[in-house]
C-alpha cells in the first residue's frame, strides 16, 4: 500500500500496531515521538504530571525544556518559576536551555532534536517549523505533554495530506516569508485546515533551509497541523555545515548533530511514494510573487507592499524577532536594507535574534552592528513582543509592521492598535520610511495558483475490531446545531474558563450559553449532538468538551473538528466522530434558520461497522482505532496514564 511522506514518518514512530498494518490518513494511532519540547508552560505541565501521580519522566532523552516566552520579566514570581523548572529538569536528567539561549523551536533545529524524518512534538503551536528540516513537527496540548513525560507515548490521528507544488524561481529580494503570506492569502478558504502539508515542485531547489523553516513555521497560521519539506541536497548541506561548525569549536562530537548521523540519514531518509494519494493538490507560481504584507489583524488578508506604500500608512513600531524570521539570513536581509540609513523619528524598531548563536553569527558577519547603528533597540533572544510580553508592545492607536507570524488583534499589545506582517526587508524599509513601504519597485500583481481536488469514492463502511468492553453501538435522540466554525467561547463562556470551583452540574448549566440559550432545554441524557464543520475552533479550554459530557451528550458528530478541540475531547474520554455526509444531509433536511434543532428522530451509531443510521439513511464515519478506544474506555488520558504507570 502506497504512503505519503507524512504517513511514512508516522508509521516509523507508531507503536502497538497490528502485524502488517499500514497506516493511512484518518487512522488513530499511538506514537512515541522522538522528542517533545516544552517552554515556560513546563510549569503548568509539571502540575498535570503530578496530578497523574507521576514523579519521574520515563525517558529523559525524549524531553527538552527551553525558557523563551516571558524572559524579560524579572519578577520574583517568574524567577521562582524558572528556578523550579530548572530544578525539575536537573532532577530528571532533561536537557535544559535557560532564558537567553534562544527560542525553543530554533534550539530544536540548531541542536539536532528536530531531525529529518523524525516525528517531533511540542506544547506550542509553532512546532510545524521543524518541517523545514524534513521532520514531522506538530503541536500537542499540555495534558498530552504530561502523558508523554509519563509514558513516552501519546495518541494521534494521521491527518489528511495536501501536496503543495511550488513552481519557478523567486525574484531577487522576494523571500520565504512572502511565499507563506502568498499561500495564506491565495488559499484562504480552509484548503489546508487540519491537514498536513507536503511541499514539492521544482521551486524547492532555490529555497534555502532558513526560508523553508519560515514557510513551515507559518503553515500553523494557514491552518495546517504540519508543513513538511522533502529531505534533499539543501537539507544535507545545512546539516553538514552546522555539524562542521560545531566540531570546529573544539568540543566533543555532538550527540545529535554530527557527520556520521548525516551519513546514515542519506541512506534512510523517507520519501513519499510516487503514486501516493493526497486529499488535494495546490500549486503556486513563485515567479508571480512580489513583496507582500498581511493584515491588519488577520494573517489571510494580504496586500502588495508596493501598493500599500502608496497609501501613506504611518507606523510607530517595527519588529524583527520571533521563531519565524529572526535567523541569520533574516538579520542579513534587514541589514542590507538598513546599511547607511537610520530608523525614522517616531518609530521604535525592536530586534531580537532567534538564539544566542544566531546573534553571535550575525555579529561575526557585521549585520548586527548595522542594525544597531541604524537605531534598532535590542531585546534578548526570546518571544517577547510576539506573544505580547515584555517591553515594546503596540499601544492604543499605533500601527506596527512585524516579521512575526501572528497579528491577531491584541496579541502584540493594545486591541486598539493595528499590526501588519511582512518580510524582514519590508519591515526594515518601513522602519526607515516611517510608513509601510516595499524595499523593491516590482509591479504590483496577485500571486497565481490553483487548487486541484482529488476525487474520492463515497465512503464505504469499514469493519473495526473493538476492544473488550467498548460498545458496539450507541443510540439516542438527535440535536442538530448547524453552525460552522462554532468557537469554544460559544460552547463554554470565557468568563467561566478559570473558575476552578465549578461543579460538573454548573458546567452543564452554561454549555452553549453564548450560542443558543435554548440548548439547555433541549439536551437530555443520552442525546446525540451533531454540529457543523471546524467544530470547536478558538481557545484550548477543555471545558468546551467536558461540559457536553456533564450535560448528558453521549457523543458528538461533526463535519470536521478543530484539532485542539478533538484532542481535548478524547483526552477527556468524550466520543467525537466526523461524518461530513451526515452533516450535509441534516443541513438539507432542516436548513439553518434555527440554531438548535430537535430532529425528533433517533440515530444509531455502530462502531464495529463505522455506520450512522438516521431516518432510513446510512452514513459512514472515520473508524475509531485502538488508540481512541483505549482513551474512551479509560475515561480520558489521565486515567490512561495511571493505568500504565
Amino acid at each position: 500500500m502506497v504512503q505519503t511522506l507524512i504517513e511514512k514518518i508516522v508509521q516509523k514512530f507508531a507503536v502497538d500496531l497490528e502485524p502488517g498494518q499500514i497506516l493511512q490518513s484518518g487512522d488513530y494511532v499511538t506514537i512515541r515521538p522522538a522528542h517533545i519540547l516544552t517552554h515556560d508552560n513546563t510549569s503548568a505541565i509539571m502540575k498535570k504530571f503530578k496530578q497523574m501521580g507521576c514523579s519521574a519522566i520515563k525517558d529523559d532523552r525524549q524531553a527538552v525544556f527551553a525558557l523563551d516566552h516571558n524572559i524579560q520579566d524579572q519578577s520574583s514570581q517568574t524567577r521562582n518559576k524558572y528556578a523550579a523548572i530548572e530544578a525539575f529538569a536537573k532532577k530528571n536528567g532533561v536537557d535544559f536551555y535557560p532564558a537567553g539561549r534562544g527560542i525553543g523551536h530554533q534550539i530544536m533545529c540548531e541542536e539536532g532534536y528536530a531531525w529529518p524524518g523524525d516525528l517531533v512534538v511540542a506544547s506550542d503551536s509553532h512546532a510545524n517549523m521543524y518541517g523545514g528540516l524534513g521532520a514531522l513537527g506538530t503541536p500537542v496540548v499540555r495534558t498530552d505533554a504530561a502523558a508523554v513525560w509519563a509514558t513516552g507515548k501519546i495518541w494521534w490521528q494521521v491527518p489528511p495530506v495536501v501536496r503543495v507544488y511550488l513552481h519557478g524561481r523567486l525574484r531577487p529580494g522576494v523571500s520565504g516569508k512572502d511565499v507563506i503570506i502568498a499561500l495564506t492569502g491565495l488559499f484562504n478558504h480552509d484548503e489546508v485546515l487540519n491537514h498536513a502539508v507536503e511541499f514539492a515542485g521544482d521551486g524547492l531547489q532555490d529555497l534555502s533551509l532558513e526560508q523553508r523553516l519560515t514557510i513551515a513555521n507559518m503553515t500553523t497560521e494557514w491552518g495546517a497541523r504540519a508543513g513538511v519539506f522533502p529531505v534533499d541536497a539543501i537539507t544535507y548541506s545545512w546539516l553538514e555545515s552546522r555539524a562542521v561548525s560545531m566540531e570546529g569549536t573544539g568540543a566533543e562530537t555532538h550527540t545529535r548533530m554530527n557527520i556520521d548521523r548525516i551519513a546514515v540519514l542519506k541512506h534512510e531518509a523517507p520519501f513519499a511514494d510516487p503514486d501516493a494519494v493526497y486529499a488535494k493538490e495546490l500549486e503556486l507560481d513563485l515567479e508571480t510573487i512580489t513583496p507582500l504584507v498581511a493584515g491588519p489583524d488577520h494573517v489571510k488578508t494580504i496586500h502588495s507592499a508596493g501598493l500599500l506604500g502608496k497609501k501613506d500608512i504611518s507606523i510607530q513600531k517595527a519588529y524583527l524577532l520571533s521563531c519565524v524570521n529572526s535567523r541569520v539570513e533574516d538579520l542579513a536581509e534587514a541589514a542590507g536594507v538598513l546599511k547607511g540609513q537610520r530608523v525614522a523619528g517616531g518609530v521604535d524598531f525592536y530586534v531580537a535574534a532567534a538564539s544566542s548563536e544566531v546573534e553571535a553569527e550575525s555579529k561575526r558577519r557585521g549585520d548586527w552592528q548595522i542594525l544597531v547603528e541604524a537605531g534598532a533597540k535590542v531585546l534578548p533572544s526570546g518571544c517577547g513582543p510576539c506573544i505580547g510580553l515584555g517591553v515594546g508592545l503596540v499601544e492604543d492607536g499605533e500601527v506596527g509592521i512585524s516579521a512575526t507570524n501572528r497579528n491577531f488583534k491584541g496579541r502584540m499589545g493594545s486591541k486598539d492598535a493595528q499590526v501588519y506582517l511582512a518580510s524582514p526587508a519590508v519591515v526594515a524599509a518601513s522602519a526607515v520610511a516611517g510608513k509601510l513601504v516595499s524595499h523593491l519597485a516590482y509591479e504590483d500583481q496577485i500571486p497565481k495558483g490553483r487548487v486541484k481536488l482529488i476525487q474520492k469514492t463515497t465512503g464505504i463502511p469499514a469493519e473495526v475490531e473493538l476492544l473488550p468492553g467498548f460498545p458496539s453501538e450507541v443510540s439516542g435522540s438527535t440535536l442538530f446545531c448547524h453552525q460552522d466554525n462554532l468557537n469554544t467561547d460559544g460552547i463554554f463562556p470565557g468568563s467561566y474558563t478559570y473558575r476552578d470551583d465549578l461543579t460538573p452540574e454548573e458546567e452543564a448549566e452554561v454549555v452553549m450559553q453564548n450560542y443558543d440559550e435554548s440548548f439547555r432545554d433541549l439536551v437530555r441524557k443520552g442525546t446525540l449532538l451533531v454540529g457543523g464543520f471546524n467544530f470547536g475552533t478558538g481557545s484550548s479550554r477543555e471545558q468546551a468538551a467536558t461540559a457536553f459530557k456533564h450535560a448528558g451528550v453521549s457523543l458528538l458528530i461533526a463535519g470536521s473538528f478543530n484539532e485542539t478541540y478533538k484532542r481535548n475531547a478524547l483526552n477527556n474520554g468524550f466520543i467525537i466522530l466526523e461524518s461530513p455526509e451526515f452533516v450535509n444531509y441534516l443541513v438539507e433536511s432542516h436548513g439553518r434558520h434555527k440554531l438548535t434543532v430537535d430532529t425528533g428522530i433517533g440515530t444509531t451509531v455502530n462502531f464495529e461497522h463505522t455506520s450512522i443510521h438516521h431516518n432510513d439513511q446510512t452514513f459512514t464515519f472515520q473508524p475509531l482505532g485502538k488508540a481512541a478506544q483505549e482513551l474512551i474506555l479509560a475515561g480520558g488520558l489521565e486515567n490512561w496514564v495511571k493505568e500504565r504507570l
